[in-house]
C-alpha cells in the first residue's frame, strides 16, 4: 500500500565555478571547478547541521541525511523539504516530531568524512540487528558495473574533485549521484530509496549493488547496510573498520576495482566467478 510522499522542492544549483588559473609556464586560462556550497539543515525550525554539497539532489541529500541518522524512521514521517539556495537552507517538516531529538544529536562518533563525517552514535548501536538480503553479484557484473562509471557523463569528468555513487541491479544502473563528499552522494541515494519505498511498487533491496569512488570506511559500509545493500563496490579501498563491520555483517565490499581488477574483501560467498567473455578494451577509468 503507497503511502503519502513528503512534499519536496526541486531546488538545483550550478554544478561548477569557472576560475581562472595560471598554469607552469605563467598563461592564464579557463578551469571549471566543482560548486561547493553550505546547507544549513533545520528540522521543526530546528537547527540540526550544515552539509557542504555539490547541490545536485539536495532535497534527497537532506532526506537520506535524517535516515541514515536514524532520526527518522521512514520518508513518511517528513511532510516536506524546502530547500532555498537563496538563504542556503533546507526546511523540513515532520508530522509529528522527532523524540528526543536533543539527546539523539548529542553523541557522535568522529569519522573520516569526506563533506559530511560525522555519524550519531544511536546508529553504531543499531548496526548489528541489520539483516541482508541474499543479495550476490557475478564476476562480470562487477566488470559491467565499473565500465558503465568508467562512461558516465560526470561533473568529475569536467571539473573534478567530486565523488560519485551509483545504485545498480545487476548490471543496471538504477542512479548515479555526484557530490564533494562520499558521505553526501550516498545519503542523497538512500533519500531516493526511502521515496521510492512510499510509491505503490516499493524497490526491492534484494539485488541491489552499490558502486562508490571513495574508499569504504566503517561509516561508508555501515550506511550501504542500512539501505539494505549487501554488495558494495569501490575503485579505492577500504579502511580496517570499514572491513571488521562488513565481516560482521556478511556485507561483500569488493575494492580496487578498475577496468578488469579488483579484490573481495569480505564475503566472497556472495561473489560468484562466473565466466563470460570480457570487452577486450584497456582504457582509463574516471
Amino acid at each position: 500500500m503507497s503511502h503519502a510522499l513528503p512534499r519536496l522542492t526541486q531546488a538545483r544549483a550550478p554544478l561548477t565555478h569557472r576560475i581562472a588559473v595560471t598554469n607552469e609556464h605563467g598563461e592564464q586560462q579557463a578551469l571549471d571547478i566543482p560548486a561547493e556550497r553550505p546547507l544549513t539543515v533545520y528540522v521543526d525550525k530546528r537547527e540540526l547541521v550544515t552539509l557542504m554539497t555539490l547541490g545536485e539532489r539536495p532535497e534527497w541529500l537532506v532526506l537520506g541525511y535524517l535516515l541514515n541518522q536514524r532520526l527518522v524512521p521512514d520518508a513518511s514521517a517528513v511532510e516536506s523539504i524546502t530547500v532555498d539556495w537563496e538563504v542556503g537552507a533546507a526546511a523540513v517538516k515532520t508530522h509529528a516530531g522527532i523524540v528526543d531529538i536533543a539527546q539523539k544529536t548529542t553523541k557522535r562518533v568522529v569519522t573520516t568524512g569526506c563533506g559530511q563525517g560525522s555519524l550519531f552514535g544511536e546508529v553504531m548501536e543499531h548496526i548489528e540487528g541489520v539483516q541482508l538480503p541474499a543479495t550476490t553479484v557475478t564476476r562480470s557484473q562487477v566488470y559491467a558495473i565499473v565500465n558503465t562509471i568508467r562512461l558516465q557523463d560526470s561533473t568529475y569528468k569536467s571539473a573534478g574533485s567530486v565523488h560519485g555513487c551509483a545504485l545498480f541491479r545487476g548490471e543496471e544502473r538504477l542512479l548515479f549521484v555526484e557530490d564533494v563528499g562520499r558521505h553526501n552522494a550516498i545519503d542523497a541515494i538512500a533519500g531516493w530509496m526511502a521515496l521510492q519505498a512510499l510509491g505503490a511498487t516499493p524497490l526491492v533491496t534484494e539485488g541491489l549493488v552499490f558502486y562508490t569512488t571513495g574508499r569504504l570506511t566503517s561509516e561508508m559500509v555501515m550506511k550501504a547496510a542500512q539501505m539494505g545493500i549487501a554488495v558494495v563496490i569501490s575503485r579505492s579501498g577500504m579502511t580496517q573498520m570499514g572491513h571488521a563491520v562488513a565481516q560482521s555483517l556478511g556485507l561483500c565490499a569488493i575494492g580496487r576495482a578498475l577496468n578488469k581488477r579488483f579484490l573481495c574483501f569480505s564475503a566472497p560467498e556472495r561473489l560468484q566467478l562466473d565466466t563470460v567473455a570480457l570487452p577486450a578494451t584497456e582504457e582509463a577509468p574516471i
